[in-house]
């Protein structure tokens, strides 16, 4: 988000946030940010008459009308004693000043037309020129608990949407449109993908025969790019110590999503692991290593476990349970660069036969919050230095953004762009020198001496479930050859023709093909309507004239034909299917 649109849509929740208090006195304000795509305040309504659907179109109208006169911020420093005088009658207010005199921090509060608020500032200077009166758009009422607990007060959040334009709130409006359409639950659902079960868990899915197919196909292309990369595939059991996550650090920095395992025997503390590296790590450790073995590379596709909250969990893009596309590089320090670029042209590449756009984002520590990551100032300032001077080297454009690293180590973090603009962060490539040195991790050396190794983390397009989903949409369920659960559908134009349509249709399945007769008793049409619906990629209708000269035409659901005897579209199938030809 760019500041100057993060400032119009926080200066867009004060304005909203006095429109609310004209109309309801008693209503009490708690927090307004800017947000991704818009902003929203939460309030408590709970003192009197509260907030409806219904009553936004209206509320936004107020908004638009006393724009004009929004022409001005100003702001001021008080002391604890004024601010706790303005805002005696509001506890979410006092609590808020309370945890800005613990931090010792300056208590300010902005005003525009006569609305004061308690508030750290980044505002439009001149609202009334700055935001366009047709650029934001009041839309949505929800619960949201007071600081995200459910021990504190249910608040009422209005949600708006706020852009530089018209145009662009146009567009967002039509893409969200087109996402309901293209939901991958809803797609999943109607093709067979898919199922959740409240009796087996949300957050849990279950991959039908056709969803199988589907999944094992991006495995096995992420499979053939490890073992181009030279990694060596590992198993690794689901069920951990806690002492392995103590000495990884994890027990601190994540244990609050993990999810603990007891035992009837014995008392150990255990947890269904998160991720794979702490494992890794005694692969590496289980026997002396020499520099000459070095790199060593390791990939993993075991699943995982993540305690997420239920109102986090969304199908397949917020999960409990899910593998990893994952791997770990132990290297010497001078194989870090070679390394690293090899894993990062493997991705760009995986993403391009995927056909889907991307980004890189650089992911830094927070040096105002070094408590949160492991490992001395000196340590991460080399190892961001390294990964910065590789990124420039290689002239690869990328965003630096600081707080985003790993708790171990900066990271490259591969931002997927779908058919709808939205942003995903799926790969991801992070330099850690913290875990080595917690695992003693070491090899000898040329001089006979023990070095320490670095250890690299990587996925290339991270889980291959959360990626499905992201794929569901992205492709709104068309499916390109190679991925598609079912490749050719054969349709015969009457049961005189269902012997030839079953000979297709075995011949194409003897040649790797996937592929299914449609000899139900339906008229042509309706078989026709049905291939297409289902958005697979060819169907063919073969009748007197496919059967007497032995060819097809295969038809795409968007109407494309191509011709030719069967083995020759046969031939063209399997070329596509090896190539991931995507049109």
């Amino acid at each position: 988000m760019n500041s100057s649109l993060e400032q119009k849509r926080h200066t867009l929740a004060h304005l909203l946030a006095a429109e609310v208090l004209k109309r309801y006195p008693e209503a009490k304000l708690t927090l307004g940010p800017a947000i991704e795509n818009g902003f929203y305040y939460d309030i408590d309504f709970s003192q009197g008459e509260s907030l409806r659907e219904d009553d936004l179109k209206s509320l936004q109208e107020s908004m638009v009308k006393q724009l004009p006169t929004w022409t001005e911020f100003t702001h001021q420093e008080v002391s604890e004693p004024t601010a706790r005088e303005l805002f005696s009658d509001n506890k979410y207010k006092l609590e808020l000043i309370d945890e800005i005199v613990k931090k010792n921090e300056p208590i300010t509060l902005y005003t525009c037309n006569g609305f004061t608020d308690l508030c750290r500032g980044g505002h439009c200077q001149n609202p009334a020129h700055d935001i366009a009166s047709d650029s934001f758009l009041l839309d949505k009422i929800a619960g949201a608990y007071w600081r995200g607990d459910e021990k504190n007060s249910m608040l009422t959040r209005i949600y708006g949407l706020a852009f530089d334009t018209k145009a662009e709130l146009d567009k967002y409006l039509e893409h969200r449109e087109e996402a309901k359409k293209r939901d991958h639950r809803k797609i999943a659902k109607e093709q067979d993908l898919l199922v959740f079960s409240d009796l087996v868990g949300s957050g849990m899915p279950m991959w039908t025969p056709r969803g199988n197919i589907l999944r094992n196909a991006v495995v096995e292309y992420s499979r053939e790019l490890n073992d181009r990369l030279g990694f060596g595939e590992v198993y690794t059991p689901n069920i951990n110590k806690a002492d392995l996550f103590k000495l990884s650090g994890h027990y601190d920095q994540y244990k609050e999503d993990m999810l603990s395992v007891s035992s009837q025997y014995v008392d150990e503390e255990m947890f269904l692991k998160p991720m794979n590296c702490p494992q890794h790590t005694q692969i590496f450790a289980s026997r002396p290593r020499s520099y000459k073995d070095l790199p060593i590379r390791y990939s993993d596709f075991a699943n995982l476990y993540r305690d997420e909250r239920p109102g986090e969990l969304s199908g397949l893009t917020r999960l409990r349970a899910f593998a990893q596309d994952d791997g770990h590089v132990f290297c010497r320090y001078q194989q870090i660069e070679s390394e690293i670029s090899n894993i990062l042209e493997v991705i760009e590449e995986a993403l391009k036969t995927y056909n889907i756009a991307y980004w890189m984002r650089l992911s830094l520590r927070d040096d105002v919050n070094k408590e949160k990551y492991l490992g001395e100032d000196s340590v991460w300032e080399e190892s961001e230095g390294i990964l910065k001077k590789l990124l420039q080297e290689k002239k690869i454009d990328h965003k630096e953004v600081t707080g985003e690293a790993a708790f171990y180590g900066p990271k490259v973090d591969i931002m997927a762009v779908d058919a709808l603009d939205r942003e995903w962060q799926i790969s991801t490539v992070q330099l850690d020198f913290s875990q080595p040195e917690r695992f003693d991790l070491n090899c000898i050396n040329e001089k006979g001496e023990k070095e320490r190794v670095v250890m690299i983390h990587r996925a290339l397009i991270g889980s291959p479930d959360r990626f499905l989903g992201i794929l569901i949409e992205h492709y709104a369920g068309a499916f390109p050859l190679w991925l598609s659960p079912e490749q050719v559908r054969v349709l015969p134009v009457a049961v005189a023709h269902t012997e030839f349509a079953q000979g297709v249709v075995d011949q194409l399945k003897t040649a790797g093909i996937r592929a299914e007769i449609d000899d139900t008793n339906e008229s042509l049409g309706k078989k026709i309507r049905s291939a297409k619906q289902d958005k697979l990629p060819y169907f063919a209708v073969v009748g007197d004239k496919e059967a007497s000269s032995n060819t097809i035409a295969l038809e795409k659901h968007n109407g494309d034909k191509v011709e030719g005897s069967v083995e020759e579209l046969i031939e063209k199938l399997v070329t596509e299917i090896k190539n991931r030809t995507i049109d």
